[in-house]
């Protein structure tokens, strides 16, 4: 019998669909789909939770990330290899984040404005939990859930 990790369950695969399978199966024909006016595509959702979460974990593991603070969203389309590249840089930022959860004095460091680590991580937990969500209401939209096995 296995022990139940809180952190695994928020991270990769609690509450929703397993973030990996969220993620499979798609063209870039369909991550590049704004399915009505004012919503953004597969690619553009998961590309804002993916610099997110890349910069927090940086900044986490002392690796102060460079990003562009006006670049919310990417401002072309994706090509298959990119959007493959960004599903498989997203999910190591997952396990940057397990990483992190695995050393209990570490999350207890706090910045300069008293947010612990700890914080940070349920921070990024319920960012990439809102938007994995939209993506999967864009999947149902565009009649691309549930992923084929």
């Amino acid at each position: 019998m296995s022990t139940f990790n809180k952190w695994e369950h928020l991270i990769f695969n609690g509450e929703f669909a397993e973030r990996k399978k969220i993620l499979s199966g798609l063209t870039a024909e369909q991550v590049n789909v704004k399915p009505a006016h004012g919503m953004h595509s597969i690619y553009e959702e998961l590309w804002h939770t993916e610099r997110c979460q890349h910069i927090e974990n940086d900044i986490e593991l002392d690796k102060k990330g460079q990003s562009d603070p006006d670049e919310i969203f990417p401002k072309t389309p994706a090509t298959q290899e990119e959007w493959d590249n960004l599903v498989r840089d997203f999910l190591k930022g997952l396990d940057k984040m397990m990483k992190l959860t695995s050393d209990p004095e570490r999350l207890k460091e706090t910045d300069g404005q008293g947010v612990s680590a700890e914080d940070n991580v349920y921070s990024l937990i319920v960012h990439n939990t809102y938007h994995l969500a939209k993506i999967v209401s864009i999947r149902q939209m565009i009649n691309a859930w549930p992923p084929k096995d």
